[in-house]
């Protein structure tokens, strides 16, 4: 048995996310976790809420909350979707969490004494109205470039042209809408990452089984260029973990916050420290797993997320916990992702334009939503969500493969022996013939699962469905039981001892159905197939079942189309 820890991408508090978030780190994070618990190691699966910096100070401000009282709503809100999709996480934590502050501050005094981190004055722009500085995304104004009126001073939505806030035409505070605004001197820490530049790039080559889209990306931001660059790792805004506290060493920091980027990854080793917190664990029930003095060289460490965190992921949490000088626990794999698209375009929050999790969960089961996008998750390329894609896997995979198995052997059983398990006959050549062929196909889906190849994982899980389909159809035991009852028996008997062997493997995917393939079978505990002869005679002669409820009902072509119409957009 080994030691998993697992990381998925924390999404961002402003909003409820769409299906690509959810595919881009969570769900496949999530089946990962499930399968590597089904195989027996210990997994700490971790995720929290990224609540700091100035889009989260915009979103209260529209909700008309405090920041705070804002946050912990949506974290509730974050959590309650999470759970509504199954996502198994050991601890869902918060970036504003106390832990976070505290080991945030820590981290920038450990990288200031190794001479890490530097003061830079630098001028900012400052409203006189609502005095203080104003981030970028504080002042709004007119795009130099297009002419948009609304466009924010890192960049014009309109156009998508990059920009400085003194770009814009007649620019005003986002805040009050104050035009009374003056350029001001004002002192940031940077975290000076090309100090560290060899040292990063030596550590990525040393990452040979990394996706080539993580290590290009990587390379990209290192050697492009100039080549890596200092950040500054402070902003003038009143959310956030302060920069003035109690021992440090710094001063005239009042007023500022460390940079959401600074602080958002290192919620990962705080939100192991919120899990033994909450558990009424010690602080050596969380070291263990991220402090390589306390036992974390035994970790193997993966993280996911969208191919836009590689950068941060790769480099500059890297550089904080290496720079600090003490013994943290360095990611071992990071998988990333492309983008899912939405039928040809981008999904958009403002337009209307795609499903989001909230309305995903509100239309279709959790299941059905799981299976779509792990087998088809934008591992190699973007990928795209159609609705007719949808309703095909949903149908084709989920309806006509599985769920018919399921419900053709139990209730052919129940209507020639009841409820139970028969007895009868013998196993033959074409149950050995399934056998290896489903033991074929579970050794290249667990190599898929091990390296973390999801929609391969999928491809091979649906073919062994498959193969029990294909064996029921051809066996026929509602002829044979005609002329040899006994010889039909022994089909049956093997047909359903493939429901809890299926419900094992399909667990990661789609837990709710394995679930209900377990209860219904009287077979939960059931352990992943070590052994798959021993497996497909687990349910004994005389053991008793429920024949199931549907298990997946087909998506109709009216219900198809009036959702590509509700969810077309503007």
């Amino acid at each position: 048995m080994s030691r998993i820890l697992i990381t998925s991408a924390l999404p961002y508090i402003n909003g409820i996310k769409h299906l690509g978030n959810l595919v881009g780190s969570q769900l496949p994070s999530d089946a990962y976790a499930r399968y590597m618990r089904a195989r027996g190691h210990e997994v700490m699966y971790i995720c929290a809420t990224d609540e700091h910096g100035t889009p989260a100070e915009l979103a209260a401000a529209k909700a008309g909350k405090p920041v705070a009282e804002f946050c912990a709503d949506m974290w509730q809100v974050q959590k309650d979707i999470a759970d509504g999709f199954r996502l198994s996480f050991d601890h869902f934590g918060r970036s504003s969490s106390d832990r976070n502050h505290k080991l945030t501050q820590h981290l920038a005094v450990k990288l200031w004494e190794a001479g890490l981190i530097e003061e830079i004055t630098e001028s900012q722009v400052y409203s006189n109205a609502d005095g203080r500085f104003l981030p970028d995304r504080y002042i709004e104004g007119t795009c130099p470039n297009c002419g948009f009126e609304n466009a924010r001073g890192d960049q014009c939505e309109n156009c998508t042209k990059q920009l400085d806030p003194t770009d814009l035409i007649n620019p005003r505070s986002a805040v009050s809408g104050s035009t009374d605004l003056e350029v001001r001197d004002t002192k940031h820490l940077y975290l000076r990452q090309s100090k560290m530049r060899d040292q990063l790039d030596a550590w990525i080559d040393t990452k040979k089984d990394w996706p080539i889209l993580t290590t290009s990306i990587a390379k990209k931001w290192l050697h492009d260029g100039d080549g890596l660059q200092d950040r500054g790792i402070t902003r003038d805004l009143n959310w956030g973990v302060p920069v003035q506290f109690d021992g440090a060493p710094w001063s005239g920091m009042d007023g500022k916050v460390f940079y959401v980027w600074f602080d958002a990854p290192i919620e990962y080793i705080a939100a192991t420290a919120e899990w033994a917190d909450a558990h009424g664990k010690s602080d050596a029930d969380w070291e263990r797993w991220w402090r390589t003095d306390a036992g974390a060289d035994d970790v193997h460490y993966v993280q996911f997320m969208g191919k836009d965190n590689v950068p941060f992921h790769t480099l500059s949490f890297p550089a904080t916990i290496m720079g600090s000088g003490e013994d943290w626990k360095l990611v071992d794999f990071i998988k990333s992702y492309n983008w899912l698209n939405y039928e040809g375009g981008k999904f958009s929050t403002s337009q209307g334009r795609g499903v989001f999790m909230d309305q995903a969960l509100e239309i279709m089961p959790s299941d059905y939503w799981r299976w779509w996008l792990l087998s088809n998750a934008p591992e190699s390329n973007d990928s795209d969500f159609t609705w007719e894609s949808f309703q095909a896997g949903v149908n084709k995979d989920l309806a006509d493969v599985l769920g018919n198995f399921v419900s053709r052997v139990t209730k052919f059983c129940r209507s020639k022996w009841g409820e139970e398990v028969p007895a009868g006959g013998e196993y033959g050549a074409a149950e050995d013939a399934v056998i290896a062929e489903i033991g074929k196909r579970l050794t290249a889906y667990q190599t898929h699962m091990e390296s973390i190849e999801i929609r391969k994982a999928t491809a091979e899980l649906r073919a062994i469905w498959v193969a029990g389909n294909e064996y029921l159809q051809a066996a026929a035991p509602w002829s044979v039981y005609k002329e040899d009852p006994e010889a039909a028996a022994a089909i049956v008997r093997f047909a359903l001892n493939l429901i809890p062997l299926y419900a094992v493997l399909s667990e990661p995917f789609i837990p709710d159905a394995a679930a209900a393939m377990l209860t219904a079978m009287n077979a939960e505990g059931t352990k992943w197939p070590d052994d798959l002869p021993n497996a497909m005679a687990a349910l004994a002669p005389g053991h008793a079942f429920t024949t199931p409820d549907v298990l997946f009902t087909k998506i109709a072509d009216e219900t198809r189309e009036a959702l590509e119409a509700r969810f077309a957009g503007e």
